[in-house]
């Protein structure tokens, strides 16, 4: 039996967004300004918010709490800003300098830029420590441990005040022995600091990967811990029953004791819930194919779930570092409605990719901005009320919008402050369209195929001119769109991602024998742990799957295969899978061709009960009851105002339709209800919205 609340908190870069639901199916949502330098600062405000909101005193609240749930981005924060710890790397001798050849990877775009500017290096070089060591891809020892490197090596470290010691040796995932004893020496000479190994962050085949990973995580995970500590620390002190759960960039939750290990499972941890919300939206329309935009302040970020399953990234380039550990594919862009506009040297109006945040913020917030950003025009635009407040604090002021825009964009560019408004939202949506095409046309799929669900507080004034661009007929707009992750959050599972390699051939010589055993061990060091963390058996599923690949190839796929004995049969089913993977991923197979097994994983699931939430009835209301005013609005290049109806969502029932142009406006949001737009309200709190024309 749950208990009777169940709180998600999601700190994005300019709010902290809190979900209360209640175990009569009522859902609540809170905004409050985000506070980078703390987050429990922002989240006090948030259960400030949500004590007078309920009157009672936050302590009853939390402590009648199931779930208190926590997304955050101080790991991304930390890596995008390079505010980690100072990291040391152990690494096997003539392998120092992996880290910046990067298997002489230059990122897309750059390839040929003979000038463009290497990566940052975390791990400096005279930090990468070698040592004589080496084990063979057997697991065979051909060098043993010369575990005197290692103790001059930590004496460096010592000197040089290093707070953290990542270790990372050739073939160490077949054989761990090596990375364990020099674990030991250096915990032994270091104590208090943090040591991670590359056999336990990423226990995969491909080296460069797993060092990359293993120094990132060494990077973060100190800031992390830290972290992880003052939020578990604040709600223990508000009598919370059960552990903070934090959201992990796998789509799971997981406790801070696991998280303050492994600070590289944390860094896409807030937009990673928005594929299992998108999906819960869209079950009641019998829509399994979603593509959730999620526009905050700062950013816009977006996932892509074909038939109900949502892509995970791995062994990827994440912010110019190679990640390894598996991620929710989440496209990210420097478009949120704090993003700042200005006319470069060329005299090119650009939008973003800096953001003003949640301090100064806009101009129209008042508090210290000077130059326009999106927020700033669509206020100029008509699709803010003037005299809204946003997160019980923030009063608009339209006047300053327009004078901002004017200075820094209109004057500039010789035209008036309206088509200046206007060129703005056109740029940011185009830079948003060409980030739905890379999640989904240059993946294979058809946008036009998926329904465009707003994820977001400044998603709703943008996603019908999105939906336009790339051709979707369908609009959903869940009244939680604004804090949709932190809705995802108190709906999804704690989940975990056990990895290891078992190279083989997948032939009639293939040692199943030891496939199924490896698998066995993963899955029952995965079935402990969430027996310890509180689960039943009852309540544990696992999920595998394999990376493949052609032999001789570099690159693999991953395929799903079943739990259960893997027989000949079974191998026989998993390579017609690979065939047609690979030809939809590269448009030809091989079948006839050897294929070999690199890399197995399993995730193994704690399946949390989810919430039931109410369904909203028919008060028998019209649009008319609805109606707040009419307001000028401009939905063209070509400066005609449209006085525009605008509606109080609140007040709207359901299946009252709306046509556009219409603005819907919500407390934490506002829906932009373009002309050739239809909009109505269903039963499960739900906007759809369909094009009509």
């Amino acid at each position: 039996m749950r208990n009777r609340y169940r709180l998600g908190i999601d700190a994005g870069g300019t709010f902290t967004d809190f979900v209360l639901a209640e175990n009569n199916g009522s859902l609540r949502v809170f905004k409050s300004p985000s506070t980078p330098h703390d987050g429990t600062i922002a989240i006090k405000a948030g259960l400030a918010q949500i004590s007078e909101a309920v009157q009672r005193p936050i302590e009853e609240i939390v402590q009648e709490c199931d779930l208190c749930i926590n997304g955050t981005t101080v790991a991304l924060n930390a890596l995008i800003e390079k505010k980690g710890v100072k990291v040391g790397l152990l690494c096997t001798e003539g392998h120092e300098d992996s880290l910046e050849i990067r298997l002489g990877h230059k990122e897309e775009g750059y390839r040929y830029e003979a000038d463009f500017p290497p990566a940052h290096m975390i791990a400096p070089r005279h930090l990468r420590r070698p040592i004589r060591e080496r084990v063979t891809g057997t697991g065979d020892v051909n060098i043993p441990l010369h575990e005197q490197d290692i103790r001059d090596a930590v004496s460096y470290f010592k000197e040089q005040e290093v707070e953290s010691v990542a270790i990372s040796f050739v073939w160490a995932v077949r054989n761990p022995a090596h990375e364990k004893r020099a674990k030991e020496i250096v915990q032994e000479m270091m104590p208090g600091v943090f040591v991670c190994t590359g056999s336990e962050v990423y226990p995969q085949v491909r080296e460069y990967t797993r060092t990359s990973t293993t120094v990132v995580n060494a990077y973060l995970s100190p800031v992390m811990a830290r972290y992880v500590q003052k939020i578990d620390d604040y709600f223990q002190s508000l009598g919370a029953k059960s552990p903070v759960r934090y959201f992990q960039s796998n789509g799971g939750l997981a406790i801070g004791e696991a998280m303050r290990g492994r600070a590289v499972n944390a860094i896409n941890s807030g937009p990673a819930s928005a594929p299992q919300a998108g999906l819960f939206v869209g079950q009641p329309f019998d829509i399994n194919n979603v593509i959730t935009v999620d526009m905050g302040g700062t950013s816009f970020d977006i996932t892509l779930t074909k038939d109900g399953q949502t892509n995970l990234n791995k062994n990827i380039d994440f912010l110019r570092y190679r990640i390894g550990v598996p991620m929710i594919q989440v496209e990210t862009l420097g478009a949120g409605g704090g993003s700042i506009c200005h006319v470069d040297e060329y005299g090119m109006l650009n939008v973003g990719p800096e953001s003003a945040g949640a301090n100064p913020g806009p101009v129209c917030y008042g508090k210290g901005g000077t130059r326009p950003t999106v927020t700033d025009a669509n206020l100029v635009l008509g699709y803010l009320n003037p005299k809204a407040v946003l997160g019980g604090t923030i009063h608009l002021d339209r006047d300053a919008a327009i004078q901002a825009v004017k200075e820094h964009v209109a004057d500039p560019l010789g035209i008036s402050v309206e088509k200046a408004a206007y060129g703005i939202s056109t740029i940011v949506n185009l830079n948003m369209v060409n980030g739905i095409r890379r999640v989904s046309i240059e993946r294979g799929y058809d946008p036009r195929d998926f329904a465009l669900l707003c994820a977001g507080g400044a998603a709703g004034m943008h996603i019908t001119a999105l939906a336009e661009e790339i051709g979707s007929r369908t609009v959903l707009v869940p009244k939680v769109s604004s804090v949709f992750c932190a809705f995802g959050q108190i709906i999804s599972d704690v989940r975990y991602n056990y990895l290891a390699s078992e190279p083989m051939r997948l032939d009639d010589h293939a040692n199943l024998e030891a496939l199924n055993k490896k698998f066995d061990e993963l899955e029952t060091q995965g079935r402990e742990h969430l027996i310890s963390d509180g689960f039943s058996n009852s309540q544990i599923s696992c999920s595998r799957s394999v990376e493949m690949r052609y032999v001789g190839q570099i690159h693999e796929c991953n395929v799903e295969i079943h739990p259960g004995e893997i027989t000949r049969e079974k191998i026989a089913s998993v390579l017609d899978d690979f065939h047609k993977r690979h030809e939809e991923l590269y448009t030809y197979s091989e079948p006839h061709n050897p294929v070999e097994l690199v890399n197995i994983e399993s995730t193994m699931v704690g399946n949390v009960e989810k919430p039931e939430f109410m369904q909203v009835a028919q008060r028998g209301s019209t649009a008319a009851d609805a109606l707040v005013e009419y307001r000028p609005a401009l939905f063209d290049d070509d400066g005609h105002w449209t006085d525009t109806p605008v509606y109080s969502g609140p007040e709207l029932d359901v299946g009252v339709t709306i046509d556009g142009p219409a603005v819907v406006e919500e407390p934490t949001t506002n829906i932009v209800v373009r002309p050739g737009w239809q909009l109505v309200l269903e039963p499960n709190n739900c906007y759809r919205l369909t094009r009509i024309n």
